[in-house]
């Protein structure tokens, strides 16, 4: 594993990706928290996936970090996973809108956060694809 030196971490487009990952991780993590603790019973698969979402918030923040710093492996999967995610909570909110009496972070793509939980993991994707691979000369990626 190389590992890129602090000061080639501290700028980029990764940090705003960092940025948007601590700002889901505040705003999925409370809605999920306020759901599960007040309202559970009107919505529990919503509100279960409004957790998972929150954890793969989490999750994606440190993936992007470790990818900043060299390591794009975790970075890959977690991205591809989240992007699952919204793709099949998407679908299934608007298949069976009864699972759904409440939206999640998820509903319908993200609409409730302007499609950004649909966008995140696609620019996270995007910004690993284009990155160059530590070690490696631009023309082997």
């Amino acid at each position: 594993m190389t590992v890129t030196s602090p000061s080639k971490t501290r700028s980029g487009p990764h940090l705003v990706l960092l940025t948007v990952y601590a700002i889901f991780v505040l705003a999925a993590g409370a809605r999920s928290l306020v759901q599960v603790f007040t309202d559970f019973d009107e919505a529990p698969i919503a509100y279960s996936l409004s957790v998972v979402a929150a954890a793969t918030y989490v999750a994606g923040w440190f993936a992007i970090r470790r990818a900043a710093a060299g390591s794009a492996g975790f970075a890959k999967i977690m991205l591809w996973i989240e992007l699952a995610g919204v793709i099949v909570v998407g679908v299934l909110s608007l298949a069976v809108p009864s699972w759904f009496p409440d939206d999640s972070v998820w509903s319908k793509f993200g609409s409730g956060y302007g499609f950004v939980p649909a966008l995140l993991p696609i620019l996270g994707l995007l910004w690993l694809w284009q990155r160059p691979i530590l070690g490696q000369p631009e023309g082997d990626r």
